[in-house]
């Protein structure tokens, strides 16, 4: 998840939970029998938040309903992106390398995840490789594609992406362990005319 995305995530939910909490306070409050100020939304215990002349007050108004399904149907589909947005899986941003004297450094996900498919792309018989890396930054795991050439058998594309790249990575990185997640696909040529 983008910093930027975690910022507005953070934000939201905490702008949410205040108004929440505020609203929902006041009216526990107001309903245990404290008065509120002259200027809050109900009056007393008895009070109702719409009253019936509120309720119909624009009903035979053509432009109201239709605002009002508009709005809620933005609403739903901001609620709906933010939901895949925290959902989705996560891209890792760094890995805690171990040095070995007890304070350890920082590498960059991106770093390791182009390190990692350069050394895919040079495997024999690989056309193309993706890596993401998700997970904790103590515990990464990857998810490796892989785009076969058609001649390729996968069990050994396979068998040389984890004995080289995927060895050298973890060791590399000081991981004990680096599990992957590995798609294969393959490649497809077009036919072309020979004369």
């Amino acid at each position: 998840m983008s910093a930027v995305l975690r910022t507005v995530n953070r934000v939201l939910i905490g702008l949410i939970g205040l108004v929440l909490l505020v609203l929902g306070g006041s009216v526990l409050a107001v309903g245990l029998g404290v008065r509120p100020p002259s200027w809050w939304i109900h009056d007393g215990r008895h009070d109702v938040l719409l009253s019936a002349a509120e309720r119909t007050r624009w009903r035979d108004e053509g432009w109201w309903w239709p605002t009002v399904l508009a709005v809620l149907a933005v609403v739903v589909l901001l609620a709906l992106w933010w939901l895949t947005a925290v959902l989705r899986r996560r891209r890792l941003a760094e890995v805690l390398v171990d040095t070995g004297d007890g304070e350890g450094a920082l590498l960059r996900g991106r770093a390791l995840e182009g390190v990692l498919a350069g050394e895919a792309n040079r495997l024999e018989g690989v056309a193309h490789a993706h890596v993401r890396l998700t997970g904790a930054r103590t515990a990464p795991r990857s998810r490796v594609q892989l785009e076969l050439e058609p001649h390729v058998d996968p069990g050994t594309a396979l068998h040389h992406l984890t004995t080289e790249s995927l060895t050298h990575a973890r060791n590399s990185a000081g991981l004990a362990t680096f599990p992957a997640e590995v798609h294969l696909k393959a490649l497809k040529h077009r036919a072309e005319r020979v004369s």
